[in-house]
């Protein structure tokens, strides 16, 4: 497979070619590669991404946006493709600009891992992974150990006729083990998950205390007492807070569904939300974070962009269309999950920002209430302004101290009375950015980070 560059001169010559007849015309070309291993006490699997390449081009047609793709970077496929978009910009029917500013951004990026998974070979990253699995398994009453080690490598080139020219490289690299524990037949899992743009500097050891640890964790579970129910004060850790960044000021403020009217969040932008102490942002930029991106895919760099600043509403996610909609600035947030998929306005990494108050504090504070830990899952409904959370595991706090261990839970109510129940914010820095995969619709999964601190605040909790 020709690496994209190699394809560049045929690329160009089409974008210039598209803009003899057209207002505006853009392309953006992809190619990919990966390998999964996943192994447990019965099997080991090995599975590699399909190598992914071709070219998306946009044209604006003097009235609207036409797309054409394919998977040939040369030749008369694409020649195809341009011709079809030349039709479509014959058959416009207007004649007005195209919407937004034109990015004229020049630049090549690259990820430079210390250490690539894909050095070890599909053999070392196999036994890289049984090492961390019979680690486990060693624990006590941990009968079974799923482990899943990755890495995905992509290319983008990002062309238009304003003159920007975006070449980046990109490497991910993800890491996750599950202990399997069990007595009487009862079943209880924790999890360890780690992920980032490099190689395996990007995740902690997988080495014998942390498995250990991980197996402990889950074997502990055993003996979890059930989770409380109702509404009550609520301590998020800095995994749950993540997903709530993502759920409460993610979807809600990517600004195409201001425009489409099917975000609650629209008539409160410039307003007072939550508390002066809490501030939540959305940043391309975070070294290593499973979401960040050196340019989005209509040319803009990655940027970071304060979404709550201080209690208040200051932000949201843009795409070139948006913001000459609705008097911004395009933020480096469009992005398509590859060549085939629409541009959509997307997050990258979310998360809380540091606060001024110890987690201590916010334990203290706390008489009658539920620390949440280990996020795995939300949901949002960014029209109503509803959220749920899910979580593995969590602990009682009672007259400032942390004491059961419970099980799995949900968190469920409005996101605007939670901001408003907020009491406190934790101090320190954002942790690890904790990767996972977001869509938009039914489909269009991209790669996004979420992370932050502790949170307190005050929600209906029960039984996930």
């Amino acid at each position: 497979m020709a690496s994209l560059e190699e394809r560049e001169g045929d690329v160009a010559g089409a974008v210039r070619r598209l803009a003899r007849t057209a207002a505006f015309a853009e392309a953006m070309a992809e190619a990919g590669s990966g390998e999964t291993v996943r192994l447990d006490t019965k099997s080991t699997s090995l599975s590699a991404r399909p190598r992914l390449q071709g070219v998306v081009f946009r044209v604006w047609t003097g009235k609207r946006w036409a797309e054409a793709s394919t998977s040939h970077l040369a030749g008369p496929e694409l020649s195809a493709a341009v011709e079809h978009l030349e039709g479509e910009v014959a058959h416009g029917g207007g004649t007005a600009p195209p919407p937004g500013l034109s990015t004229t951004t020049k630049g090549s990026w690259a990820t430079h891992p210390k250490r690539p998974l894909h050095d070890l070979g599909s053999d070392g990253t196999i036994a890289l992974a049984k090492e961390a699995r019979d680690w486990a398994k060693a624990v006590p009453d941990i009968v079974e150990v799923q482990v899943r080690l990755s890495w995905e490598e992509e290319e983008r080139l990002y062309l238009n006729s304003a003159g920007a020219r975006c070449h980046e490289r990109t490497l991910r690299t993800h890491a996750a083990v599950v202990p399997i524990a069990m007595e009487n037949g009862n079943p209880a899992f924790d999890y360890w998950s780690h992920g980032g743009v490099g190689g395996l500097e990007t995740v902690p050891p997988l080495d014998e205390p942390a498995m250990r640890q991980a197996a402990e964790n889950s074997r502990a579970l055993l003996h979890a007492k059930a989770p409380p129910s109702g509404e009550m004060e609520v301590l998020l850790d800095d995994t749950v807070a993540g997903l709530f960044a993502h759920e409460s000021f993610g979807h809600g403020t990517e600004a195409d569904q201001f425009v489409r009217d099917r975000s609650y969040l629209k008539p409160l932008l410039g307003s007072t939300v939550g508390p002066e102490f809490l501030s939540i942002a959305d940043d391309g930029t975070v070294p290593g974070g499973w979401g960040s991106i050196y340019c989005d895919d209509e040319g803009h760099p990655g940027q970071k962009t304060m979404l709550v600043d201080h209690g208040r509403f200051v932000g949201a996610l843009h795409d070139r269309e948006t913001a000459s909609l609705l008097g911004a600035k395009a933020t480096g947030s469009t992005r398509r999950s590859d060549f085939l998929s629409r541009a959509f306005v997307r997050m990258t990494n979310t998360y809380v920002e540091p606060g001024d108050r110890s987690v201590e504090e916010l334990i203290a504070d706390v008489q009658d209430g539920v620390l949440l830990e280990h996020g795995t899952s939300g949901i949002e409904d960014p029209l109503g302004g509803q959220m749920q959370l899910k979580v593995r595991k969590g602990h009682r706090i009672e007259h400032g101290r942390l004491t059961d261990l419970v099980g799995g839970m949900a968190l469920s109510g409005k996101v605007l009375d939670f901001l408003r129940s907020t009491r406190g914010v934790a101090k320190g820095k954002v942790g690890a950015i904790d990767p996972g995969f977001c869509g938009k619709g039914h489909g269009d999964y991209l790669h996004v980070g979420t992370g932050g601190v502790h949170l307190l605040s005050r929600a209906i909790v029960g039984l996930a």
